[in-house]
């Protein structure tokens, strides 16, 4: 009896699958260009973060070393700073802007490409695919002369907005487009059964299931305006200047103030990276939803 009991734990081991780490050669290929993608990644940002708490003199002796001690100067000094807040206030305010204008309009525009059935359908989706081949650089010059000269919304909030929601809107589309496509038929015919109309599908039923699409959108397009540097620099005055065009001029100003160009910039870039790093998993559920449509 104890033999039988013995040999058939052994079967079971035997069939339970091996936990031992697979190291083949392959293997540790891929693991190695990871470990060397994620070193070039974070290795600037981590020495910018880490510079910050330095002085120059540190700095100037041993440029790669450590903190030692961990100073708080330079960082509290950017935080006592106004023109800080100030850029910081305007590049929240132009990418909440530019965010809502996206998630609405995008959706907007995904919902009939995705729900409708009209001719030329596919042909007006290729409008927005082919938008994805145009960086807003390309017609950076047409935008200057369109928002200052045409709609006199130069040095102005909405006037930055407005044109990176509209590069914006493709991207926002494509990913849109096949989530929408994958909530299931049922739902609208039963919705109309129901006498609702595909306006009221849309704000009632389509619109709370297609959240986790929505934030996805929203998320990259709060993180892209945030992170635009071209057309606030060519549109924005000063007093409106973001925290790219900031860092920008705080770098000119205090060139020899290393470790406060560092803690300037690792102030600047945490909001995005932190919202990003917050919404990481309802970005991924968005994405997962697009490619299964």
């Amino acid at each position: 009896m104890a033999t039988q009991t013995l040999s058939g734990h052994r079967v079971e081991q035997s069939l339970r699958p091996s936990r031992r780490f697979d190291l083949r050669p392959s293997t540790a290929i891929v693991y190695f260009v990871a470990l060397v993608v994620v070193a070039l990644t974070l290795g600037p940002v981590l020495y910018g973060v880490l510079g910050g708490f330095r002085t120059n003199a540190a700095i100037a002796e041993s440029p790669a070393g450590m903190p030692d001690p961990f100073v708080l100067d330079n960082y509290l000094g950017v935080l006592q700073n106004p023109d800080f807040w100030r850029y910081a206030l305007n590049s929240s305010g132009i990418a909440l802007i530019t965010t809502a204008l996206v998630v609405v309009f995008g959706v907007m525009a995904a919902y009939p490409l995705a729900r409708y059935e009209f001719k030329g359908r596919e042909g007006l989706f290729m409008v927005f695919v082919v938008g994805l081949l145009f960086p807003a650089a390309v017609a950076i010059i047409p935008l200057f002369i369109l928002i200052t000269q045409n709609f006199h919304l130069g040095n102005t909030w909405i006037g930055i907005a407005l044109p990176q929601a509209a590069f914006a809107l493709p991207t926002t589309v494509v990913i849109l487009r096949p989530f929408l496509m994958s909530l299931p038929k049922e739902l609208e015919e039963a919705s109309q059964l129901d006498g609702t109309s595909r306006i009221g599908f849309f704000w009632r039923i389509l619109l709370p299931l297609s959240g986790p699409g929505m934030v996805t959108v929203g998320v990259l397009a709060f993180v892209g305006s945030w992170n635009a540097y071209l057309l606030p620099l060519l549109l924005l005055g000063p007093e409106n200047k973001t925290l790219p065009l900031g860092v920008a001029d705080f770098s000119s100003e205090h060139s020899a103030d290393t470790a406060g160009v560092f803690a300037f910039t690792s102030l600047a870039m945490i909001p995005a990276l932190v919202f990003f790093l917050a919404m990481q998993k309802r970005i991924v559920n968005g994405l997962q939803g697009a490619v299964k449509g």
